[in-house]
């Protein structure tokens, strides 16, 4: 579903980024470059900003989500979000999206330049030519062949450098809980039960993890003297996994043979012992610098924000749970949820204390959770006047005292996929249910009724009298007022002698007054009138 905003949005650009990403952008929104500025200035800039773009130095923190009321997405030009507090976005209904496959084939790369550095002292060596020297038996390196590599982490970034090494010929083992040992079979890769043992049999050990609380100091003096005698490190993940002064003692000791580093605790790196150690090659953060990983980084952020602009569920959202990676039949299905949260809130005039997200079908094998979000975020923008995202639907309905309930059901009479949602408002059950159908979403239940009708943006259904001319009369009624129906659909109910249901698109809409002399149509027991934002 797309929400297409009469006045263009504005999004700052507060770091560089690449301009086929300031480019894509343009084409929907109205750019601020703010690249360079002072923060005050920033802040200024942000009060009227829909969304911001930025990379790892600008500090996104509580004080700056407060002085942009209207901002509704920050997209972080790269993968990790250390320097966005998540709560205060989340709390502001703020959403949070990054671009995480941008710079993965360029961080892997680097990973292989430190351990080929480290293994073949390529630093030191270098160094040591331009003084003058010939030191060809002080730097004998080791060969990668043979040796093992335990990889933290065996995420994008992990499963690429697992790929690169098992050209070398190493021996890969890997700890990461949430990795199958079938997908790690697939790579190549042998999955320990626990760091301790990792650390017992590596050669080489590379990180990739995010820096959280339970990875910050990862690597310190303790788990430090549980490896193998002369084992090398390579980080070019987070700063703070590796703690400094630790690696610093386990080289000069011997301990560790070297170290390959591209970030660090407190960027950039300053005064640091790191840096009187020749045994670990040191670089500034250079795993995401390549001109191909800053442009698609510049790209994928835009259309990120873009979308996000756009009132769609950004599957590269980080502070909204979507569980694992969403199916293609599930985001199919994300314009239906919404359009069927809108409709049951303007049917039912309101929303019920228990609502019910059904699957049924070949949709029910799939996590339903984003579903479920779709269909909140539908039925609040019609219900609430405060800013509504896939951020904060869940705590508006915590605060509406709405309980929601998920069922699935891999059997369906009619349709592959169905989308049901029922519950009580006002003690009349309300029951809607909608699919995908060859020109899009469809409408194919209400009240009990079956109806087959396209959901456009002006929609009109009604509940009438099951006697002859009451489709005549809206029908001439529509004419005299000048508004066309694009489509119709009529269903009986079930039960015998009770009203039928009509659902309607228009043109365009009913103004107040002609709905309610459209309630005093002979034969018209209910109208409710459903406006979606609907682009197609």
């Amino acid at each position: 579903m797309q929400e297409v905003d009469p006045i263009r949005p504005k999004v700052v650009i507060a770091e560089t980024i690449s301009q086929a990403g300031i480019d894509a952008l343009a084409e929907h929104c109205d750019v601020d470059v703010a690249a360079g500025v002072e923060r005050d200035d920033l802040l200024q800039r942000l009060g009227d900003a829909n969304g911001l773009i930025v990379r790892s130095a600008t500090q996104v923190d509580a004080e700056l989500i407060s002085s942009a009321p209207e901002l509704r997405v920050v997209g972080r030009a790269g993968v990790g979000v250390d320097n966005i507090d998540l709560d205060a976005a989340t709390a502001a209904g703020v959403l949070v999206v990054n671009a995480p496959q941008a710079n993965t084939i360029s961080a892997a790369e680097h990973t292989m330049a430190l351990l080929l550095a480290q293994a073949r002292n390529v630093a030191p060596a270098d160094a040591s030519m331009r003084a003058g020297r010939w030191d060809r038996r002080k730097y004998q390196g080791i060969e990668l062949h043979g040796k093992t590599l335990g990889i933290v982490g065996l995420g994008r970034i992990g499963s690429l450098v697992a790929q690169r090494a098992l050209s070398f010929g190493m021996r890969l083992i890997a700890f990461d809980p949430y990795v199958s040992s079938e997908r790690a079979r697939r790579l190549g890769v042998e999955l320990v039960a626990n760091l301790d043992e990792l650390f017992a049999q590596a050669d080489f050990i590379t990180v990739h993890l995010p820096r959280t609380e339970e990875t910050t100091g990862l690597i310190r003096r303790e788990t430090i003297a549980k490896m193998k005698d002369g084992v090398r490190i390579i980080n070019a993940s987070r700063g703070g996994i590796v703690d400094e002064e630790a690696l610093v003692e386990a080289v000069r000791s011997g301990k560790v043979s070297g170290a390959g580093l591209d970030v660090y605790d407190d960027e950039p790196l300053m005064d640091s012992p790191l840096r009187d150690v020749p045994e670990v090659v040191l670089t500034p953060h250079l795993g995401a610098s390549t001109v191909e990983a800053q442009d698609k980084a510049g790209i994928d952020v835009a259309e990120a924000v873009g979308a996000a602009l756009r009132g769609e569920l950004v599957l590269s959202a980080v502070n909204v749970d979507l569980g694992r990676d969403v199916a293609d039949e599930t985001r199919e299905f994300l314009g239906v949820a919404e359009y069927l949260g809108a409709i049951f809130c303007r049917v039912a005039q309101g929303l019920p204390d228990h609502l019910v997200v059904r699957t049924e079908g070949r949709i029910a094998g799939f996590p339903i959770r984003p579903l479920r979000l779709s269909a909140l975020k539908g039925a609040f923008n019609v219900v609430s006047s405060a800013p509504v995202s896939f951020v904060n639907v869940e705590a508006l309905a915590d605060q509406n005292g709405l309980v929601v309930e998920e069922e699935a059901s891999t059997e369906s009479d009619e349709f592959v996929s169905l989308l049901r949602l029922s519950g009580v408002v006002g003690g009349r059950t309300v029951s809607i249910a909608g699919t995908i159908g060859r020109k899009g979403p469809h409408l194919v239940s209400i009240f009990g009724h079956e109806v087959e009708l396209l959901m456009s943006r002006h929609m009109l259904l009604v509940r009438n009298s099951d006697v002859p001319g009451v489709i005549g009369r809206v029908g001439t009624y529509l004419g005299e007022i000048g508004i066309n129906i694009a489509n119709m659909a009529v269903g009986q109910s079930p039960e015998t002698g009770s009203a039928a249901m009509m659902g309607l698109s228009l043109d365009k809409a009913l103004s107040e007054e002609q709905m309610e002399q459209f309630r005093a149509l002979d034969g018209v027991e209910e109208a409710q009138q459903v406006e979606l934002a609907i682009s197609h």
